[in-house]
């Protein structure tokens, strides 16, 4: 009799989904950023506080850097489990990490909304 050892709680299909649709707003945000940055030339201080000026622009940064929290969180959470086997410790790590990606995202809300 084959004794299955439990390690997560039904993560694999919708954390590959996340993995995949954060991944594409990454991939989007991304030419749209470089031309809506190219559009903005010469690069002064003024032309970057307009580009973030723009809702759209505010919006469409704080659903990339979301996007980067999120992928972040299930690549770190998957290394975690796979190779640091200590539940206390990992346990530990984890919480370190989804502290530290929450913090990001409420600097980025106080960073965008500032302008």
């Amino acid at each position: 009799m084959v004794k299955r050892i439990v390690t997560g709680a039904h993560y694999g299909l919708r954390d590959w989904v996340m993995q995949r649709v954060t991944a594409i707003i990454m991939a989007v945000y991304t030419p749209v950023f470089l031309i809506a940055l190219s559009c903005a030339s010469p690069l002064t201080y003024e032309s970057w506080k307009n580009l973030f000026a723009q809702g759209w622009m505010r919006l469409a940064t704080f659903l990339f850097l979301v996007s980067v929290f999120l992928h972040a969180w299930v690549g770190m959470r998957d290394i975690l489990m796979d190779y640091v086997k200590p539940a206390g410790i990992r346990f530990a790590l984890q919480m370190l990490v989804m502290v530290a990606l929450v913090g990001y995202c409420g600097w980025a809300v106080q960073v965008l909304w500032r302008i």
